[in-house]
C-alpha cells in the first residue's frame, strides 16, 4: 500500500542524484565557457525521459547524457546559447541510431563516432551529424549481414564434413 509512495521518493532521490551530477560537470565544461543552469538541466531531464519513452528504451543511470556532455563540451562549434538544446538533440540522435543499430554498437563507440562526425565532417551541423550517422549505420548494417552470412556458411560446411 505505500509500495509507490517508496518507490515515488526513490525516483525523486535518482533524479536530485543526477541533477546534482550534470551540474558537477559545469567545473569541466566552464574552462569551454559552457555552463549549464538548474533549469537547463530541469529541461534536460524532461527531454531525456521523452527520448526514451519515445524509443522505447531505459537507462539505469546519466553516464550517456555525462558522456554527451564530456565529450561535446569541448567542440569550437557549440556556443552557450544553444549548449542545451544541441546537447538535448544529440541525446536523441544518439537514442535513435542505438536503436538503429540494435543495440550492437557500444554507447562508448556511438559517442566517439558522432563526435568524429560532428567535428570533422559536420563542423558541427545536426541535420548533416544525422544525415552521416544514417551512412555510418547502412555500412555497418551491411557488415554485419555480411559477416552473418559468412559464419552460416561455415557452420554449413561444419555440417557438410560431418
Amino acid at each position: 500500500m505505500y509500495l509507490p509512495r517508496i518507490f515515488h521518493s526513490l525516483n525523486l532521490s535518482t533524479e536530485e542524484r543526477y541533477r546534482a551530477e550534470l551540474l558537477e560537470l559545469n567545473e569541466k565544461t566552464k574552462d569551454f565557457g559552457l555552463v549549464l543552469t538548474p533549469q537547463d538541466i530541469e529541461l534536460m531531464m524532461a527531454a531525456r525521459t521523452q527520448v526514451l519513452n519515445s524509443y522505447g528504451r531505459v537507462e539505469l543511470n546519466i553516464e550517456v547524457t555525462k558522456g554527451i556532455i564530456e565529450l561535446f563540451s569541448s567542440s569550437s562549434f557549440i556556443e552557450q546559447e544553444s549548449y542545451a538544446d544541441t546537447l538535448n538533440e544529440l541525446y536523441e540522435i544518439f537514442h535513435y541510431f542505438k536503436n538503429e543499430t540494435e543495440d550492437r554498437v557500444s554507447d562508448r563507440q556511438l559517442l566517439h563516432k558522432m563526435k568524429e562526425l560532428f567535428e570533422e565532417d559536420c563542423e558541427g551541423a545536426l541535420e548533416l551529424l544525422k544525415s552521416r550517422l544514417e551512412e555510418y549505420v547502412e555500412n555497418f548494417r551491411s557488415e554485419l549481414t555480411q559477416n552473418e552470412s559468412l559464419d552460416e556458411g561455415e557452420d554449413d560446411q561444419w555440417n557438410l564434413k560431418i
